[in-house]
């Protein structure tokens, strides 16, 4: 019998692992896009991922996320909903109240907008991270616990820290153009499955030996 691929569509890959969920058979809405069996993780109540772990998303930004990336418990994406009025004296948002301040919506408009959150393939999620609103995080990225990101991480890119920095890079620059070549979460299924060992412990060279053809043309 051939190797079976995992099914991307359950969404408890896990058995017995209920916090486990993936995320892409669960979001709905049609501002948040994710790839193949990214993942999230949490005790409490993991399907609550689009309401508990994405927040202030009140559009028209879109979050993204890639295949194959692993969220810990608590990682959050602010999204631009959160942005407040700071030209003036008070940051508060008096016409969301309500009564008479509702005729005043016009000063909510235009706010500083970085566009969508847009995370690639094969990125780690440490516990409680936060994700700032329109940050885009490289193929391969890993993000401490507890980081917040407020800018852009590079391609197998490690960063930590409040605010996040660059801790270090996994690979040297001709080292990621290889890996962001060969591209292996592009792969079908199948072909993933049969390379598994290779993609997780192997090298750079053993991947593009692996690679078929259509990963090329």
């Amino acid at each position: 019998m051939p190797p079976v691929p995992a099914d991307p569509t359950v969404l408890h890959p896990m058995p017995g692992q209920p916090r486990v969920v993936l995320l892409k058979p669960l979001v709905t809405s049609p501002l948040i896009e994710v790839g193949e069996f990214s993942y999230y993780d949490d005790l409490d109540d993991p399907t609550a991922f689009e309401t508990r772990n994405v927040l202030y998303h009140y559009g028209p930004e879109k979050l993204v996320i890639g295949k194959f990336c692993a969220l810990g418990t608590g990682v959050r994406f602010l999204m631009n909903g959160a942005n407040h009025r700071m030209d003036g004296p008070s940051t508060f948002p008096f016409p969301t109240m309500g009564g008479s301040w509702a005729e005043h919506f016009d000063l909510l408009t235009g706010l500083p907008n970085r566009g969508d959150t847009v995370v690639g393939n094969d990125v780690w999620f440490g516990h409680g991270t936060t994700v700032m609103p329109g940050v885009r995080i490289g193929h391969g990225a890993i993000i401490a616990a507890g980081a917040v990101v407020t800018g852009d991480v590079p391609d197998y890119g490690i960063v930590g820290g409040n605010p996040a920095r660059l801790i270090r890079t996994r690979y040297s620059d001709e080292d990621v153009a290889r890996l962001l070549a060969v591209a292996w979460w592009d792969w079908p299924a199948e072909h993933i499955t049969g390379h598994v060992r290779t993609i997780m412990s192997g090298d750079i060279a053993g991947l593009e030996a692996a690679a078929p053809d259509t990963a090329h043309g």
